[in-house]
């Protein structure tokens, strides 16, 4: 087979784009690490100054960086009806790259295991801007979250958290926990449910032993970048009487939107 003219030009193309990706995603890093460094810093202030405006900060932190990673992030609004003036939302949980998105497009709170706290420089930053801290297999942790959640919500914050206790895989867990469906009903807030996505699902699905640098390298070079957050109408929790049904109920929709979307 002939090497021709044609198939020189194609190969310039490619190693073009692939040099202009190189340098976007670059320029993205340096603009990422500034505002990281600005965060890290202001953090150290008391919260008294920076609650104000710390909080949206992140958010704008967090679009930063997915933006970084090259991800193409996708809300489609699948809801009726509009959002409500509060909500808990809850999404599942394949890979750790929803812990920033879900801030990107929506002005919530999230739970987060007691290990993020740790985390260099994004430890700092999350515990600034009010996330809460559980540890899962802590039964006093737990409750203890669920106070700070509910104090939150009284605010008249947004919260977020997975009901599926953590990375469980591409496909939805066996079952639901409770935590949401209770304060849900605890306070007649209603829960607005998000379906997650990946296209490239092999390459964004959290697997041991990855660790967050591993999947994040993954992440920022796959060849299908694009992310389908799929939101539906908020359920009301007037609608059930207790805990088990409505998780049950909810739990249900994830698996017809799993059968829908990732099947």
């Amino acid at each position: 087979m002939n090497y021709t003219l044609q198939d020189e030009s194609k190969d310039i193309s490619v190693m073009l784009l692939s040099v202009a990706r190189g340098l976007w995603l670059a320029w993205n890093w340096i603009e990422l690490s500034v505002l990281t460094l600005f965060l890290f810093i202001i953090s150290w202030l008391p919260k008294r100054f920076i609650c104000s405006f710390y909080h949206k900060l992140t958010r704008v932190w967090c679009r930063f960086f997915v933006r970084a990673l090259g991800v193409k992030l996708y809300l489609h609004e699948k809801n009726i009806n509009p959002l409500p003036k509060q909500y808990i939302l809850i999404a599942n949980h394949p890979s750790a790259l929803e812990d920033f998105a879900i801030p990107t497009l929506f002005n919530v709170y999230p739970l987060a295991k007691q290990g993020v706290r740790d985390w260099f420089l994004i430890g700092r930053i999350s515990y600034a801007a009010d996330t809460i801290y559980v540890k899962r297999d802590n039964t006093e942790s737990r409750r203890a979250a669920v106070d700070q959640m509910i104090a939150a919500l009284e605010q008249g914050k947004n919260i977020a958290l997975f009901p599926e206790g953590g990375c469980k895989g591409r496909r939805i867990f066996e079952q639901f926990q409770y935590g949401a469906f209770d304060m849900s009903l605890k306070t007649g807030i209603p829960i607005l449910p998000i379906f997650l996505h990946y296209e490239a699902q092999d390459t964004f699905e959290w697997r041991e032993p990855y660790t967050l640098i591993g999947m994040f390298w993954r992440i920022m070079w796959s060849k299908n970048n694009r992310v389908n957050y799929y939101q539906y109408d908020a359920i009301n929790p007037e609608d059930f009487n207790d805990k088990d049904s409505y998780s049950e109920f909810v739990h249900n929709l994830f698996l017809q939107w799993q059968t829908r979307y990732l099947e």
